[in-house]
């Protein structure tokens, strides 16, 4: 694959840069296309991904070493694991403020220092207290993983966004992958190699991030630093093998769309209320689900602990071959979105997915003591396909539908509310319930984010952050009515000819 794309197309957005001397961000970046610089940034933060995956599914295994090695409850156990999201629950919504106000590239480096430094630290913990400590702090970095998804998404050109924003949970998938890699060959030698291995994909994260990514210039736009915003658009071009002055004149300068200051309570302005109590609905929906899947996977083939996790002593019996396979189910999940994201659409792609979700997750739990290994790990591995297909469009919804002065501080309070999910998981997986009965509230919570997700509007065809600039600005036009529209929008921009980022 060549790292230097063919020039543009020259559609129609490219001939009214030609003519003007004025151009909006958004045709800047179409101008930049797809290549090296790209692969770039999507490498760094990648990798932030990763990382947060790779922490979500150490839990499920360091809470039951754990609790086998140093004799906890059932509840302390849970505590263990619930302690992290309420970290990235503090976490997600201080660094997204911090993206939106001081710099996307800041808050990056900062969470995945934040997740390197502590996730380390974590093998040096003493006791049940200074561990939650500072597995409390992981969280904490974990929380800011939105920004650089933000940044990687302010970086795609309008026409290729859909399908690589998906590119990126490629990443997250790995993670997945990776962290019952890792338990399997050191979990028998000692937990704490287990968690700093666990810790290298951010450190590597944060040093190509600081090398690699620049400051977003649809952030630099917003804060009216319009002059460094075109440096880092005519790098970019640079960087993908085109000449700057050719693509864009020098004297071309970038629309002046300076937002004013934002902050949560814009959240709950009358234009953007219902969205985002949608959004919130459908995060905190898809962080029970998919994380209450990743510990009741666990659960289920780790026999001892399956229905008597308060008496559970000594190492767990993980099936590591069937956590494995369910895990990849998540490869599959990604593939079959990315086919269907752009011609189905966001919203359809995640009230189907979640629905189907629900549906495998409930057969999975009543299928516990009564059908063979095999059933239950096909059924892991349906549930946990379908559960990725539903979160990684609802990342790509998100970022999609917020305007760039609000999208970290809201993508970070729907995270937010995600986190809020995944605190409240651990209790109603890995406490005593009945496996049976996790599956009925699973399957109930499954059915309500879906509900929540067909709430929102589409965004299939419309330029990033800019769905609503037709919109009374007083909101009395109730914009939620989009979700209800599913017919094919019409592209604002003509795809450009450059290669695929992957």
């Amino acid at each position: 694959m060549s790292d230097v794309p063919s020039p543009p197309s020259h559609g129609d957005k490219e001939n009214n840069i030609e003519k003007s001397n004025v151009v909006k961000i958004d045709d800047a970046i179409q101008a930049v296309g797809m290549g090296k610089f790209q692969r770039r940034v999507l490498f760094a933060a990648g990798l932030c991904f990763t990382a947060d995956a790779t922490e979500v599914m150490l839990l499920s295994f360091l809470s039951l070493t754990l609790q086998g090695e140093w004799g906890l409850t059932a509840n302390q156990t849970a505590t263990m694991t619930s302690c992290v999201f309420a970290g990235s629950l503090v976490g997600t919504l201080a660094l997204g403020y911090f993206g939106d106000h001081y710099g996307r590239r800041p808050a990056f480096l900062i969470a995945s220092g934040i997740i390197s430094v502590f996730g380390v630290l974590t093998a040096f913990a003493t006791g049940y207290a200074s561990l939650l400590a500072v597995r409390f702090m992981v969280g904490f970095g974990v929380g800011g993983v939105t920004v650089p998804f933000d940044i990687y998404a302010e970086f795609l050109p309008p026409s290729h966004r859909g399908t690589h924003l998906l590119v990126i949970e490629y990443f997250w998938t790995a993670g997945s992958i990776m962290a019952p890699l890792i338990a399997y060959l050191t979990l028998n030698t000692s937990w704490r190699l287990f968690v700093v291995l666990s810790a290298v994909p951010c450190i590597i994260s944060g040093l190509l991030g600081a090398y690699l990514v620049p400051e977003s210039p649809r952030w630099l736009i917003s804060v009216g630093r319009d002059k460094e915003a075109m440096e880092v658009v005519r790098f970019a071009i640079t960087t993908n093998g085109q000449d700057p002055d050719q693509v864009l004149d020098e004297k071309i300068q970038l629309k002046d769309e300076h937002a004013e200051s934002s902050n949560f309570g814009d959240l709950l302005s009358r234009k953007w209320r219902k969205i985002t109590l949608f959004l919130w609905l459908t995060w905190m929906g898809y962080a029970i689900g998919y994380y209450g899947s990743i510990l009741a996977v666990t659960r289920v083939f780790d026999p001892d602990a399956a229905e008597d996790a308060e008496f559970h002593e000594g190492s767990p019996n993980f099936d590591y071959k069937a956590i494995f396979i369910s895990a990849s189910a998540e490869i599959f999940g990604l593939f079959i979105v990315i086919q269907t994201v752009d011609s189905i659409g966001r919203i359809p792609s995640q009230v189907a997915s979640y629905i189907i979700a629900g549906i495998f997750m409930f057969a999975l739990a009543m299928s516990v003591g009564t059908a063979n290994n095999t059933v239950l790990t096909i059924l892991a591995f349906l549930c946990r396909a379908f559960e990725m297909m539903g979160a990684c469009v609802t990342w790509v919804t998100t970022a999609e539908i917020l305007p760039t002065e609000i999208r970290t501080t809201g993508h970070a309070a729907s995270n937010a509310m995600g986190r809020t999910g995944a605190f409240i998981s651990p209790y109603l997986v890995r406490t005593n319930n009945p496996i049976k009965i996790v599956g009925c509230i699973m399957l109930v919570v499954h059915l309500m984010t879906a509900l929540s997700a067909f709430h929102l509007p589409e965004s299939k065809g419309h330029e990033m952050g800019h769905m609503f600039d037709d919109d009374d600005e007083t909101g009395e036009q109730d914009i939620n009515e989009m979700a209800f529209r599913y017919k094919e929008a019409e592209p604002q921009l003509k795809t450009d000819s450059s290669p695929s980022v992957v």
